[in-house]
């Protein structure tokens, strides 16, 4: 299955947009979905309060497994994992305008009004989707470039 179609089944299912992205990948770097579930599990909604988009979460945690840095002196990995996250946050700022959820969604959604706001407009079956394909089409990129 692809990255986008596994990503987006994840979120199908009721998984968070973090999950679904993080979980697409997990396998290809050592971690086993079910354990890319349970971590991503806090990061949706931009971190329940609208911040950072989840589906970027999600992908930089991938990006992170790849090119982050784990020993004390890799500067080198911290250089590279550095890169590729503004990267993805740039290209995906280019790409949907933001990657702030609540901006992306245009509602609060850290409030009761504002879930309110994006389950009557469908934003959550909709709009996000999409963000969530997008998340995982620019990691692809910058996983094939570097």
């Amino acid at each position: 299955m692809s990255h986008c179609k596994d990503a987006l089944k994840y979120f199908e299912e009721k998984f968070h947009c973090s999950q679904a992205v993080f979980a697409a990948f997990s396998e290809e770097y050592g971690v086993t979905k079910e354990h890319a579930l349970k971590i991503g599990g806090c990061f949706g909604s931009g971190m329940r309060k609208g911040e950072v988009c989840g589906a970027c979460t999600g992908a930089l945690m991938v990006l992170g497994l790849k090119y982050g840095k784990c020993h004390a002196d890799d500067e080198e990995s911290k250089i590279r994992s550095d890169k590729v996250c503004d990267r993805f946050l740039d290209d995906f700022k280019k790409e949907n305008g933001s990657y702030i959820c609540n901006e992306l969604l245009e509602c609060d959604i850290s409030t009761a009004e504002g879930v309110e706001y994006a389950m009557e407009n469908n934003l959550f079956t909709e709009f996000c989707p999409k963000m969530v394909e997008s998340a995982v089409l620019i990691t692809e990129k910058i996983l094939e470039e570097y």
